[in-house]
């Protein structure tokens, strides 16, 4: 007895086999993805992650850890500063800027709250 010939292509016919267990399977998969994520989303905000999620943080980034408010006592005019802390521009009369300052004082120059100012160059 001869086979009857094939109505499909063999893609054909492997989509209709394969499509009820791979729809089987995606609810499978998806149930156990949600169930993962909830986990995490619980286990985050338990620990307070959620909450410092707005900003991150400059050690995340790579970067150097913020330094906490507080008042300034000391600050040296060298290459990683930028803004000029008030103390410093009361004690040279007015020097506002870095670069007035670097020019007056030099490089490295060290100001601290109570004590005398360094030489001008």
């Amino acid at each position: 007895m001869a086979r009857p010939a094939g109505n499909g292509s063999i893609d054909d016919i492997l989509r209709r086999a394969m499509g009820p267990v791979l729809r089987r399977a995606s609810a499978s998969i998806a149930k156990a993805i949600a169930e993962m994520a909830a986990e995490r989303l619980d286990s985050e905000l338990q620990s307070g992650v959620g909450r410092a999620r707005g900003r991150r943080s400059a050690r995340a980034a790579g970067g150097r850890p913020a330094r906490r408010r507080g008042e300034m006592t000391r600050w040296v005019a060298d290459r990683r500063a930028r803004r000029v802390p008030k103390f410093v521009i009361e004690m040279t009369n007015g020097l506002d800027t870095k670069k007035k300052i670097v020019a007056r004082f030099g490089a490295d120059a060290a100001f601290e709250k109570g004590k005398p100012l360094p030489k001008a160059k």
